[in-house]
């Protein structure tokens, strides 16, 4: 079955990612991939005296999560062209090793495109923990399928 296409969307409407556990083994993962080994991230003693009190999680580990999440809902299966760009994207407060996070997307711009088969589709992404404290945020951007018409 396929996703929504690029007609069957709306600007005001929100999709709502399920919930995550950033873990121990994301962080120490991402940053063997990323080569990331900031105290921030891996000295739990210095970083009890530190204003964050505890290690945080990378902010590129916590978008990564986030776009895994996104694709999980599948709403856009089969319909996604392709994932254009991010937008003014803040890390606005730290993520904890064992916060939960999801994301609330909401469609904020669609404009079709000089090709007939497909429109670019602009959402404003607000990554929250499990508190609903927003902790990102800022825009994706993809490229989506027009319905052919018959």
């Amino acid at each position: 079955m396929a996703g929504l296409w690029f007609d069957d969307v709306e600007i005001g409407m929100t999709f709502e990612t399920p919930r995550r556990t950033v873990t121990e083994a994301d962080v120490v993962n991402f940053a063997g991939v990323s080569g990331d080994f900031h105290t921030l991230h891996t000295d739990a003693q210095t970083m009890r005296e530190s204003q964050f009190g505890e290690r945080i999680a990378h902010g590129a580990l916590v978008l990564s999560i986030v776009t895994g999440l996104r694709g999980r809902l599948g709403i856009f299966d089969d319909t996604l062209v392709a994932f254009a760009e991010i937008r003014r994207w803040r890390f606005v407060r730290p993520v904890l090793i064992g916060d939960t996070i999801r994301a609330v997307n909401e469609v904020v711009e669609l404009t079709p495109t000089s090709k007939p088969d497909r429109g670019v589709m602009v959402q404003h992404v607000q990554v929250l923990n499990q508190h609903d404290v927003v902790v990102q945020e800022g825009e994706m951007v993809a490229l989506v399928k027009r319905e052919a018409k018959v």
